[in-house]
């Protein structure tokens, strides 16, 4: 976990960026759903990298920064969700966002005369094949691992292994994933 002094010189940038993905959020949030050509072209404005063709958003999406997003194959963003990146997010392919879902890298020190002076951040990791349920958070620092699922309205502190079911506040893991969850 990084803590960065707010009013040190560099990191002038990461609060430059703001104005821009805010920009940028509301423009892609006024294209339609049915326009994905449009909304992969904002998204690659935002990110300043290319989406694969496979990946798939419906806005409203946003973000603080945008640039500190890397997505893989076969992504699925529903609406409503925040990727505030400055700590950066990765997510992997085949990764399934619901809605109103919110990705928060960055956060500030508990201690209150740090607190609006240092920003604490962390890189979010969500690996291949996680499913991030409606109104799901995932905090700074933390791990999503290949192939879980984060349940309805939990609140990730910690990492969370391969293959298990997370739910609550703070989330804590309810079962693995197992055949019997095939179809």
């Amino acid at each position: 976990m990084n803590e960065l002094d707010v009013r040190a010189p560099g990191t002038r940038p990461i609060f430059d960026q703001v104005p821009r993905a805010i920009a940028l959020t509301e423009r892609l949030n006024r294209l339609p759903y049915a326009d994905q050509d449009a909304i992969r072209a904002v998204w690659a404005e935002l990110t300043n990298s290319e989406p694969d063709p496979t990946f798939r958003l419906i806005p409203p999406v946003y973000s603080d920064q945008g640039v500190n997003i890397t997505l893989g194959r076969n992504v699925f963003i529903n609406q409503n969700c925040t990727l505030n990146d400055i700590g950066g997010i990765v997510i992997g392919d085949d990764v399934l966002v619901g809605p109103g879902v919110s990705l928060i890298s960055s956060g500030h020190p508990v201690d209150p005369a740090r607190r609006r002076s240092h920003i604490t951040a962390g890189p979010i990791v969500i690996e291949r094949g996680v499913w991030l349920c409606a109104r799901a958070t995932v905090l700074h620092g933390v791990t999503v691992g290949a192939d879980s699922v984060v349940a309805a309205g939990a609140v990730v502190t910690r990492d969370v292994p391969a293959g298990v079911v997370v739910g609550g506040t703070p989330a804590r893991v309810l079962r693995t994933v197992t055949d019997d969850d095939q179809v």
